[in-house]
């Protein structure tokens, strides 16, 4: 089981990316082009964040249930994890900024549709997507943090 979702999370990751860069880039052509906020606007945010959901869900799955590095930093609570940078990476750093990255794309989905000026909606989405977007790069654990984990898992 574990195997399972260690790779649906590994897999979904790409579509965060992708549906992250589309709509960021659906964004800032809306704020800069001063265009209407279309369908596909919105579609495009719900996809991310959606995207953003269900990493989360899984992650979430993961750490409390499944994962090795979930249990062994309950196991070792406290200082232990900390002295541990592997162990600090897993049962702190990554899934506290993952979960700041979720609630920045949510926040940002609904901040863009709460306003009622087009160019604000397309602002205040291209603000908090990318602030999500940024905070998920850094702490995906590829490369700075494990050159050697895949790209791909199967």
């Amino acid at each position: 089981m574990y195997n399972a979702v260690l790779i649906l999370h590994s897999w979904s990751r790409w579509l965060v990316l992708i549906f992250g860069l589309i709509a960021i880039f659906r964004a800032l052509g809306g704020w800069q082009g001063r265009k209407p906020y279309l369908g596909a606007d919105n579609g495009m945010g719900a996809a991310f964040v959606g995207s953003m959901h269900l990493q989360l869900l899984l992650g979430l799955i993961l750490y409390f249930g499944l994962s090795p590095f979930g249990v062994k930093a309950f196991e070792t609570a406290g200082a232990a994890v900390m002295k541990d940078p592997i162990g600090r990476f897993w049962g702190v750093e990554h899934i506290a900024t993952m979960v700041l990255a979720v609630i920045a794309a949510q926040v940002g989905r609904t901040l863009s549709k709460k306003a009622t000026d087009p160019v604000l909606k397309h602002k205040r989405a291209f603000v908090w997507f990318t602030i999500a977007l940024l905070l998920v790069l850094l702490m995906i654990p590829w490369g700075i943090w494990n050159p050697a984990r895949p790209l791909f898992r199967f």
